[in-house]
């Protein structure tokens, strides 16, 4: 069988037991860096399995097939990302289908997801939502990327770079319209951070900072409840600093 298996977004204790048991019997390891797997295995002290394997973009196609030979031989196989669900913005959508199409076993563990803590942490509408991973680095597609979601009433969760933040902000605001949005940085992490404003106010405030680590933005839908009113003075952001981790 292969088993997915989310790992932490930041603190190493959000490791559930179930995915340390399953990465402790795998025979194999598809993982995104060999390296940041070791370390995790090391932590826990779960001995390297007989075949820890890069599984990238730009050889899946290589690794999948390996890992079909694998499960047809009836070895156990495990894979994981860097951190959060693999496939989910991650290496692991094209292993998944695979299993899927050769009517292989698949299990998938649940675990930590950086989209549902900032989710959950942003104070917005929770019942309706669309994550679409990295928007697009280019200024036109970028543009063309917030003008799909412009009319949508459902609230928006996407992630970026910390070099890019400011500029996704603007480009945000200057499409939708100065509403309510929440940048959450280091989640789970010692010093986690939930910065809550409107568009307008985060975007000047990361232009002129960069933050620290991995960026999970969340952007209020269409709704006058979360516009700012016209007239409305800016307000400084508000901030909820973490209660501390690892």
């Amino acid at each position: 069988m292969l088993t997915v298996v989310p790992t932490p977004i930041g603190n190493l204790d959000d490791m559930t037991p179930r995915g340390l048991l399953a990465l402790r019997e795998a025979d194999a390891i598809a993982c995104e860096d060999t390296r940041r797997t070791r370390a995790l295995l090391s932590h826990f002290g779960i001995p390297r399995p007989a075949a820890l394997l890069s599984y990238r973009e730009g050889n899946e196609a290589k690794v999948g097939e390996h890992m079909v030979r694998l499960l047809t031989d009836r070895k156990r196989v495990a894979l994981c990302s860097d951190g959060g669900f693999p496939g989910i913005s991650d290496p692991g959508y094209r292993l998944i289908r695979l299993m899927v199409e050769r009517g292989l076993p698949l299990e998938v563990l649940p675990g930590a997801s950086a989209v549902h803590v900032a989710l959950c942490a942003s104070g917005l509408p929770t019942s309706s939502y669309t994550f679409k991973g990295f928007p697009p680095r280019k200024a036109g597609a970028l543009r063309r990327f917030f003008e799909e979601e412009k009319e949508a009433p459902h609230t928006l969760v996407v992630f970026e770079s910390p070099f890019r933040v400011g500029q996704t902000l603007a480009a945000a605001l200057d499409v939708l319209g100065d509403r309510q949005a929440a940048v959450c940085g280091e989640l789970t992490k010692k010093f986690e951070r939930v910065e809550r404003g409107f568009l307008g106010d985060l975007a000047a405030r990361f232009q002129a900072q960069k933050p620290r680590g991995e960026i999970t933005l969340v952007i209020a839908g269409n709704n006058p409840k979360f516009a700012r009113a016209a007239g409305a003075p800016a307000m400084p952001p508000s901030m909820t600093p973490s209660a501390g981790g690892s």
